[in-house]
């Protein structure tokens, strides 16, 4: 009698449902999200202006960056121990506040200390608002519709990065960098007038009793977190293991992982619960979220500063460059939510990191006369691919984990993500700086006396410039013609063999897309 009283308690709570309508919850809940991770890239644009207005150099001003993503990072992993303690929307409510609040301050900074500490409050405000979304869409729709709920998460998580250099771009050029933060004051606001009417805290998270915070777990956490994220965006400035700080750092960071997991590990209540990753579709799931990370906002790194660099675009328009792929996202999005429910997850994951790879192999046939077309059509497809690729893998990541297990579950999958993005773009840009001196160096054997091609090419350019100038100057001026030229060639190939490096990473991602179990719609295990 007791046993069938306990199970039929267990059951009912699995199967709570929220009292308002789902899709009401989803868009409040998204606006909060959507806001947060704009603001991960919003800003990227704004660093030369916020150095210029703030009395700064443009090393200096990168820490507006460096600083959000670290707080950030430290909150993500936690959000849900501190869900349970606080009650999550409680929480929920007092991370947007303070997330509004500190855009108010960012903006009104009068100098770069006072905006950096903004910064870190913000990130830390901002921390939380994706995992506990993605929990409170998955727990509010059954599971064969989890599907759906998930492609409106992807809508923003996959669209406000795309979307924030363009944004962050034309507020710059036409207002101020302080609009990238003043914009997000009317969003929060309605996000916590939502919030407040239609979302609703599971029994679940009502009925903890969590004991007293993990703070040896949460402090160990912090050191490898912060350690790991300031040396990632700031290794390359000083030549990563050359400078004495980053080998120390690495080491911190190294040293409080492998502690902070045993101790977690032994913990009764910790305040990351790593046991999820017993759970086989999780692990797989998280490792290719990780690589989907590292694809997606590599590539968003690398196009712009393509268009930059090479091409003379302003910042506006390398931003617009960027935005056919949440175009082909957003298009996307309402059919995978509707193929989830029909097709094998692992073969829309497969065939999602094959569009991924097929697009970026495109952009990789790159040449000095390439227009904005030639990128835009293949980041197109690069959206249709990403999409492919959140939806399914957070649904099938998750579809074995009890829903008491979602909301941490959740920290630690989104915090993977941002970790790939920041360790993809710390080795892309290490890489693309590494190579373009490689491929300097194997043109520049070419420049000699005894190459009939460089010799006919040089004769050539000294004809053309006799006409047009002294003559005493012209083989000088062809000397440096020639070698601007090599320069931006060795660049280019640079960014050719960048691009293909991440469209391999994509193939290869498809092996282990087969590892993951097969989910059914509503969330059973099949034995294959």
């Amino acid at each position: 009698m007791n046993e069938s009283h306990t199970a039929d308690a267990v059951n009912s709570r699995e199967e709570w449902r929220p009292a308002a309508n789902p899709w009401l919850i989803t868009f409040s809940v998204m606006l909060a999200t959507f806001m947060e991770v704009l603001d991960t890239t919003i800003v990227t644009v704004a660093v030369p202006h916020i150095a210029g207005s703030l009395s700064s150099s443009n090393e200096e001003a990168t820490w507006v960056l460096t600083s959000y993503l670290v707080s950030n990072a430290i909150v993500l992993p936690a959000s849900g121990w501190f869900a349970a303690y606080f009650g999550r929307r409680r929480f929920l409510i007092a991370c947007i506040v303070i997330f509004t609040l500190t855009s108010i301050i960012s903006g009104a900074a009068v100098s770069l200390e006072m905006l950096v500490i903004a910064r870190v409050f913000q990130g830390a405000g901002g921390g939380a608002l994706q995992p506990i979304s993605q929990a409170i869409l998955l727990e509010s729709f059954p599971p064969e519709k989890r599907g759906m709920a998930m492609a409106a998460f992807a809508v923003g998580v996959v669209v406000a990065p795309i979307a924030g250099p363009t944004l962050g771009g034309w507020l710059t050029d036409n207002y101020s960098w302080r609009w990238a933060f003043y914009i997000n004051v009317p969003v929060g606001i309605l996000a916590i007038l939502m919030i407040r009417a239609f979302v609703e805290d599971p029994p679940y998270i009502r009925d903890a009793r969590p004991g007293t915070i993990d703070w040896a777990g949460f402090g160990l956490m912090a050191v490898a977190l912060g350690t790991l994220q300031i040396m990632l965006d700031k290794g390359q400035q000083d030549d990563w293991f050359a400078a004495a700080w980053i080998r120390w750092f690495a080491f911190a960071s190294a040293t409080s992982i492998i502690v902070f997991v045993l101790w977690e590990l032994r913990r009764r209540e910790p305040i990351v619960n790593l046991r999820v990753f017993r759970d086989r579709n999780f692990a797989v799931g998280t490792l290719l979220f990780t690589l989907v990370g590292l694809a997606l906002y590599s590539a968003i790194t690398l196009i712009p500063l393509y268009l930059q660099t090479l091409m003379g675009y302003p910042a506006l328009q390398s931003g617009l460059a960027v935005a056919p792929r949440g175009v082909g996202a957003l298009l996307a999005m309402p059919l995978v939510g509707y193929l989830t429910t029909r097709v094998d997850f692992r073969k829309l994951i497969g065939f999602g990191f094959f569009l991924v790879a097929i697009s970026l192999w495109l952009i990789s046939d790159l040449t000095l006369e390439t227009s904005a077309w030639d990128i835009g059509w293949p980041s197109v497809l690069t959206g249709v691919g990403l999409s492919m690729l959140f939806v399914p893998l957070a649904t099938v990541s998750m579809g074995t984990l009890s829903q008491k297990e979602i909301g941490n579950a959740s920290g630690v999958f989104n915090l993977m993500r941002n970790i790939g993005g920041s360790v993809g773009v710390s080795l892309l840009t290490t890489f693309l700086t590494r190579r373009a001196q490689t491929n300097q160096a194997i043109l520049a054997s070419h420049l000699t006396p005894l190459d009939p091609d460089y010799q006919h090419q040089f004769r050539e350019l000294q004809n053309y410039l006799g006409t047009i100038m002294n003559p005493a100057e012209v083989y000088r001026h062809a000397e440096r013609l020639i070698y601007e030229s090599l320069l931006r060639q060795s660049q280019l190939l640079a960014f050719v063999q960048s691009f293909r490096l991440l469209a391999v990473t994509a193939l290869l991602c498809i092996v282990f897309a087969m590892l993951l179990k097969k989910v059914r719609p509503r969330g059973r295990i099949s034995p294959r």
